[in-house]
C-alpha cells in the first residue's frame, strides 16, 4: 500500500510519493530527487551538522512531553509499551570511520522516515490532544527542522556524492488505528528517534567539517 505523509512539502512529495512501504529502491539511478538541484550553498555542510545537533538537543524533551500527554499506561509501562523495536525505524549502522557518502545516505534514510512519521504523529495528536500546545508546537518545530535537514542532505547527496536515489522505507500509517495503537506507535517512533539522533550527532562532526 502506498503511503503519502500528510503535509509534506512539494519537493518531498515529488521525491517520495512513489515509494512503497518496505520496498527497496536502487541507489545511483535516475530519479526526480535531483531534478532542479543547483550548487549547494557554501555552508550547507555546517548547517546540516547544526540541524542535527539541534534535533538531538530537543529530542528527549519532545519524547518526555509526548509521554506525559498520553497518560497511563504509557507513562507507567514505558519499556513494555514503547519498545522501539516495534517500528520500522531505519538503523544507523555507520560510524566515524564510515565513508562520508555512506553517512549522508544513512542520514537521509533516517530523516525521511522521521518526516513521514511526524506527519502521522502530529495529525493524531491534533485529534487526541488538541489543547496540548507545547507538544504540538514541538512536533511542528521538529518537522520544520527535519524538512530543512532533508533539503540539505538532498543537495549534498546529489551535488557532492552523485547519489540520485536512496532506498527509503516508511512506517505504518496510523489511519484506521484505534486510540491506543496511535499513541503506542508515536511512543515507539519517538523513543527510537531519541536513540538514533544521538548516534547521528556523535558521528557527524568529523565528516561534515570536510564535506
Amino acid at each position: 500500500m502506498k503511503f503519502i505523509p500528510a503535509g509534506v512539502v512539494p519537493l518531498l512529495l515529488m521525491i517520495h510519493c512513489r515509494l512503497v512501504v518496505g520496498k527497496a529502491l536502487p541507489v545511483n539511478t535516475p530519479s526526480p530527487m535531483c531534478e532542479n538541484m543547483h550548487v549547494c550553498k557554501p555552508n550547507v555542510a555546517e548547517q546540516t551538522r547544526k540541524l542535527v545537533v539541534l534535533l538531538n538537543a530537543t529530542a528527549q524533551d519532545l519524547f518526555s512531553i509526548y509521554l506525559d500527554c498520553q497518560g497511563n499506561p504509557f507513562s507507567s509501562h514505558l519499556d513494555e509499551l514503547c519498545n522501539a523495536n516495534g517500528t520500522n525505524f531505519p538503523d544507523f549502522h555507520v560510524n566515524r570511520t564510515s565513508h562520508k557518502k555512506e553517512i549522508m545516505v544513512a542520514l537521509y534514510k533516517v530523516f525521511a522516515f522521521l518526516n513521514a512519521s511526524l506527519g502521522n504523529i502530529t495529525r493524531d495528536q491534533e485529534e487526541l490532544n488538541p489543547t496540548a500546545k507545547e507538544l504540538l508546537e514541538r512536533l511542528h518545530n521538529t518537522t520544520k527542522t527535519t524538512r530543512g535537514l532533508i533539503s540539505n542532505l538532498t543537495c549534498l547527496l546529489c551535488t557532492n556524492y552523485k547519489v540520485s536515489q536512496v532506498d527509503v522505507t516508511y512506517g505504518k500509517s496510523s489511519k484506521g488505528m484505534n486510540v491506543f495503537k496511535k499513541k503506542q506507535q508515536g511512543c515507539q517512533v519517538l523513543r527510537r528517534y531519541v536513540q538514533v539522533v544521538s548516534q547521528a550527532a556523535q558521528v557527524l562532526l568529523p565528516h561534515l567539517s570536510q564535506a
